[in-house]
C-alpha cells in the first residue's frame, strides 16, 4: 500500500460521505474490525487490514453504487488552487467540495510529519516570506513551521512600522520586490481586497492569511479538515450536520470562510447567535439560504446552542470597530462548562480559532473548559499544520512527491503535545 493504512481507510469512508458504522457494513467487517485498522501503526491496539479488504474497497471507489467511476484524489491526480490562473489561494470560494477534500487527503498524508514522526524536504532550498502587517502569532507561526517542516526557510517581518510601506511604497511595489527575494509569500492585512493587490503583482504563490474583515481561507479550510476528523472518530458526517456559531458575526473573517466552504454540503442547519449590532453579513446568510441550508439568527444562547453538533465561538473584533459600538454583549454570551453540562450532548464540538479572551471578566469561549474533551481548540490548532503543509505543497507542485519522501525522525516527541490534552488527541 502506497499510503498508511489509516490514511487510505479515512479517504475511502471521505470519498463515500459514510460514517464508519455504514462503511463497516458496507464492506462486510465488525465496526470494532475497522476501529483497530483506523488506528497509527505505532499504537498496541492496530491491527493489519488484510489484503482482500484493501482490494475490495479499491473495487468500490473505482465502482460505487452509482455506477459512476469515483474521482481519484490521492494527491498526484491533482488539487488545483489557482486565483487567474496563477498558484495562489486568496478566498474559499476558489474551492469546490471535491478539490476541498482532494487537500484533505493531502493534510491526511502530511500528519507524519506534522506529528513529528516523520520528515520531509521536498521544499528544501525554497525561502518562504511571511509578511504580517497586523499583528499575529498563531497564523504567523503555524505557517512558518509548515513550510519549515517541507524543508524550507522563512523570512518573517511584523507590522507596518518596520516596513517600507510605511515610508509610502505602494502594494503593487512591496510585492513584486518581496517576489525577487522569496519564492512563496503569506500575506496578512488589515484592508479587505489588499492580499489580492500583492497576489496580482506577482506569479509566485501567494496566500491570503487574513485581510480585515474579509476571509481568512486556510483558517476555514483547517477548521472544516477538524470537523471531518472529529465526526470520523464519533461516527458523524458533515452533511446534514447542526452548526451553531456564536459571537462577532460581522467582522469574524474566520466564520465568514468557514460559512462559505460549509455551504458546499448538503443539509446543514446553522444557528447564528449575536448580538443585533454583530449580526453575519446579508451576503452570507443569501447565499445558505440559496444552497437550502437552514438557517436560524437570534440572541438567545442557550436555546441556540441545543442540540448543536459544532458550537464555533468567536470573539470581539474590537480592533475592527469605528465608530460603532458593541453594546449587548454581555456575559450571558460566554459559552462556559455550565451552559455545555446543560444544553450540549456529550458529543458536542466546541471550537473557537484563537485567540481567546482567557482574563477574569471576558465573554470569550471560558478557561473553565479546558479539561472537557468536547473542546477541540488545540487539536484544531494542530491541525493547521499539516493543512497549512498540504496548501504549500499544492501551490508550488510537490504534492505528489511527499509521500515517497519521508524519512523517520531522529528525535522522540511527547506522546501527547499538552499535559491536559484529552486520550485520543492526535491517536484517533
Amino acid at each position: 500500500m502506497s499510503v498508511p493504512q489509516q490514511t487510505f481507510l479515512r479517504d475511502a469512508m471521505r470519498r463515500l460521505n459514510m460514517t464508519r458504522e455504514a462503511f463497516a457494513s458496507r464492506i462486510g467487517v465488525s465496526r470494532r474490525a475497522l476501529d483497530t485498522w483506523l488506528l497509527p501503526a505505532e499504537s498496541a491496539e492496530s491491527r493489519g487490514m488484510p489484503e482482500i479488504v484493501e482490494r475490495f474497497v479499491n473495487e468500490i471507489l473505482t465502482r460505487p453504487a452509482d455506477g459512476q467511476a469515483a474521482q481519484s484524489a490521492y494527491p498526484g491526480s491533482g488539487c488545483p488552487i489557482q486565483f487567474e490562473g496563477r498558484p495562489q489561494l486568496l478566498s474559499v470560494d476558489q474551492f469546490s467540495r471535491e478539490s476541498a477534500e482532494d487537500l484533505f487527503r493531502l493534510a491526511d498524508i502530511m500528519q507524519p510529519i506534522a506529528r513529528r514522526q516523520k520528515i520531509s524536504r521536498v521544499l528544501e532550498g525554497a525561502v518562504l516570506g511571511n509578511l504580517f502587517f497586523e499583528a499575529s502569532t498563531r497564523t504567523r507561526v503555524s505557517f512558518g513551521a509548515a513550510f519549515s517542516r517541507l524543508g524550507g526557510s522563512v523570512c518573517d517581518t511584523t507590522g507596518f512600522t518596520f516596513s517600507s510601506m510605511a515610508k509610502g511604497e505602494s502594494i503593487y511595489d512591496t510585492s513584486r520586490v518581496m517576489a525577487g527575494y522569496v519564492d512563496a509569500m503569506v500575506v496578512r492585512h488589515p484592508e479587505r481586497g489588499s492580499v489580492e493587490e500583492f497576489a496580482r503583482a506577482t506569479n509566485i504563490p501567494v496566500i491570503n492569511a487574513g485581510d480585515g474583515p474579509g476571509e481568512h481561507p486556510s483558517q476555514a479550510l483547517l477548521d472544516l479538515y477538524t470537523i471531518q476528523r472529529e465526526f470520523s472518530r464519533i461516527g458523524k458526517i458533515v452533511d446534514g450536520a447542526h452548526i451553531a456559531m456564536v459571537g462577532d458575526l460581522k467582522y469574524g473573517r474566520t466564520v465568514h470562510s468557514l460559512s462559505k466552504l460549509l455551504a458546499l454540503y448538503k443539509n446543514l442547519r446553522f444557528t447564528l447567535i449575536s448580538p443585533p449590532t454583530l449580526e453575519m453579513p446579508a451576503y452570507i446568510v443569501e447565499k445558505l439560504g440559496e444552497r437550502n441550508h437552514t438557517v436560524v439568527q437570534t440572541t438567545d444562547l442557550r436555546e441556540g446552542l441545543r442540540g448543536a453538533d459544532v458550537v464555533y465561538a468567536t470573539r470581539i473584533q474590537k480592533e475592527r470597530f469605528t465608530d460603532e459600538s458593541f453594546e449587548g454583549y454581555t456575559p450571558d454570551f460566554q459559552i462556559n462548562q455550565a451552559l455545555v453540562e446543560s444544553v450540549c450532548g456529550p458529543d458536542t464540538m466546541i471550537m473557537h480559532p484563537l485567540p481567546r479572551d482567557g482574563r477574569p471578566g471576558a465573554n470569550d469561549l471560558s478557561t473553565d473548559l479546558n479539561h472537557d474533551p468536547r473542546l477541540a481548540i488545540f487539536r484544531q490548532t494542530d491541525n493547521g499544520i499539516p493543512v497549512r503543509m498540504a496548501i504549500f505543497a499544492t501551490l508550488m507542485g510537490v504534492e505528489n512527491l511527499v509521500g515517497r519522501s519521508m524519512r523517520d525522525a531522529n528525535w522522540k516527541s511527547p506522546a501527547y503535545i499538552g499535559v491536559d490534552d484529552a486520550v485520543f488527541h492526535g491517536i484517533d
